[in-house]
């Protein structure tokens, strides 16, 4: 058995099996019917608005993996920003975030 010894060798074999991608990137359903997409960004993941009134708005930014993130969200309408939680379960995904630790919001978004 060949043993890999290099960077080069290492990247090679990289690009042949893939890294696993994060089960939180993605085209989602929101509660209201809209459509957002939540990808990398320099932050780590945003989400960013498709279709509705807010097209092509960030709305958000968090970090995390393996399913489990914590970041901000920002709703549309209000202009509020909610600091929370997001899990990712199968093809739905659940965000729960509170505003000044009192108002809090819950979202259950589906893949698309």
């Amino acid at each position: 058995m060949q043993r890999l010894t290099s960077v080069a060798a290492l990247m090679a074999l990289s690009t042949t099996v893939g890294w696993a991608q994060e089960p939180v990137i993605g085209t989602w359903k929101t509660q209201v019917g809209t459509t957002a997409v939540i990808d990398q960004c320099s932050q780590g993941y945003c989400i960013t608005m498709k279709t509705g009134n807010h097209a092509g708005k960030q709305i958000g930014s968090f970090q995390g993996r393996n399913g489990n993130f914590t970041g901000t969200i920002v709703e549309p309408e209000s202009k509020k920003t909610f600091d929370g939680v997001l899990t990712v379960s199968g093809n739905t995904v659940r965000m729960k975030g509170c505003t000044m630790k009192v108002f809090c919001v819950s979202l259950i978004w589906k893949r698309l």
